[in-house]
Parts: C-alpha cells; structure tokens; sequence
C-alpha cells in the first residue's frame, strides 16, 4: 500500500543521513519513478526532503526537521511512546528519546511527563536476549540464513532457519523461520537457543501466507480435558493463569477445576509445579504419571 511505503520511506531518512532514489525502489521492490512520485507527495506534505546531485548525491531530510505531532491526538502519541518503550527494553538500541525528539520542540514535555503504562518485554537472562534479537534482527532485514543449537524435549539439534520475524507471544520470545532440517515454518523460543550465529548465506524470502501466521497450530494438538481440585492457598495462581470464574467450591472446600489442555507436557509440568496442593480426579493416565514422579522423587532421597 501507497501510505504504508511512505511511512517507510519517512522513517528510514528520518535514521539514515542520506540514500538514493535507487535504493529506495529496491529496498520496496518499485520503480524509480514511483518512488519520485512519493518524495513528491512527502514534499507536498510538508516534509523538507533535500535533493543532491553528482557523487555522493541523494536524498536527505533538512536538518533539524520536527514532525508536527498536531498529525496525531495526544493519546495516540502516548500509545506509540509506550510501546516505542517496551521495544527499548530488549533492544540494545534505545527508540524512545529519539522518537521523544522527532516529536517535541523547545521545552516541550507533552510525551515526556505523561507515561502511566509500563510494559517490560525482557526476560530475566536480558543482556543474552538483546543480543539475540539484534543478530536476527540483522539477518531478517539482511535476508541472511541463522544457525543455532536447539533444546527441546525431545533433545538438542542444530538448525539452520531462513528467520522471517521476531516474534512476542505467550509471555515469550520467539524467532519464526523455516526451518531447513523439518523443511516448513517453525517457531523457535530465543530462550531455549545457544551458539545463535549468522551464517552470512543469502536466502530468497518465500510467501508467507496468513495461514501461516497463525501461531495456535504449532501448539494445538488433541485436547486433555483436566479435572483437578486445588487447595485455597493456590486460589491466587488459578486466577492469574484463568480468571476468577475458573472453579467452583467443592462440598470439601477444596476449589474445583476443569479444563482443557492441548500440551500434555505443559499440563503435566503445570500440575506438578503445584506440589501437593492439587488432587488430581481425571485423566487416568496423568493420575499415574504423577505417581510414577512421586515415586522417582522418593528414591533420590533414599539413595
């Protein structure tokens, strides 16, 4: 879309002191001339786009350049400061005072003195994480392959992924690629990944469908339904996790839960996590296993 290339185009000679026409056009995959037609609208908008010719010649903003924030309501400003800040929280680069710039004139405090939201993005391992996100960062806009030893449950294997986007969700960080050994679109948690490095090899971007943007099905599997009765002193923990109609009293006292689970792993570890202060009535086979682990925890100590 027209607007949405020349935001592009008005953020990237708001970072950079100057870059041609030509780049542009590659950088967004148009032509020359349509990019002219954008300085043009830029121009017209308002933008003092400079133009210089011969050797080392090309596009540059006047310096000193102040976006009117009269483009935006105040409210507007605050939300984009507030997630400019918790970008800034797992980026080595820090985005707020130079969008704090961009947008001010003079004393102007508007968007300095008015934040009430606070959101961190950072894990308790923050430096590592940066770091991480800044090389894949790289590779994505360098279209460059990643390598890196990967830790599952089911063991570790080197990948070697063509990284598409950096990616927040469930309270974690991920790196969605596709993937060269399982040969599809895989996510990776940044946690669970050691000895990231650019492999500096090109790759040619593949399509990304919106299908393949639902993240739901890397996790969906075959639901467990979960039946559990919880002492009082975890009641707290149910209503982070699931809200405070998640249970029901029972004739015991004990808080009553049913659920469904898609990850038997994320279900097994979340139960034991409550040490025991739950009971669980149903499924059987996650009756047993919490036995069998009951047990191997008795022998460590016996030993």
């Amino acid at each position: 879309m027209k607007i949405d290339r020349l935001i592009g185009i008005l953020t990237i000679l708001l970072q950079i002191d100057k870059i041609t026409i030509s780049q542009l056009a590659i950088r967004f995959e148009v032509s020359s001339r349509t990019i002219q037609r954008d300085i043009d609208t830029l121009c017209k908008a308002g933008i003092p786009i400079i133009s210089t010719q011969g050797y080392q010649g090309g596009l540059t903003i006047a310096d000193g350049y102040k976006i009117d924030k009269t483009i935006l309501t105040e409210k507007e400003l605050q939300v984009i400061l507030t997630g400019i800040k918790s970008i800034d929280s797992v980026s080595k680069t820090q985005y707020r005072q130079t969008f704090i710039d961009k947008f001010t004139h003079g004393k102007d405090s508007l968007l300095v003195d008015q934040d009430r939201i606070l959101i961190d993005l950072a894990s308790w391992n923050q430096d590592r994480l940066k770091e991480k996100i800044e090389e894949i960062k790289h590779a994505i806009q360098e279209k460059e392959k990643i390598a890196f030893l990967y830790y599952s449950d089911k063991g570790e294997t080197k990948r070697e992924i063509e990284p598409y986007l950096i990616v927040f969700k469930w309270s974690s960080w991920y790196v969605y690629g596709y993937c060269l050994m399982s040969n599809g679109f895989r996510l990776f948690k940044l946690n669970r990944l050691s000895k990231l490095h650019n492999m500096k090899i090109l790759f040619v971007p593949r399509q990304i469908t919106d299908e393949n943007l639902k993240f739901e099905h890397f996790f969906l599997k075959e639901e467990i339904q979960l039946s559990a009765l919880f002492d009082e002193s975890v009641k707290y923990r149910l209503i982070e996790a699931y809200g405070p109609m998640c249970y029901s009293i029972s004739k015991t006292g004990k808080l009553f839960f049913e659920r469904g689970f898609t990850n038997p792993n994320y279900l097994v570890q979340w139960i034991l996590s409550f040490g025991d202060k739950v009971k669980v009535i149903n499924p059987p086979w996650l009756i047993s296993h919490i036995k069998e682990h009951a047990k191997n925890i008795l022998k460590q100590y016996e030993e």
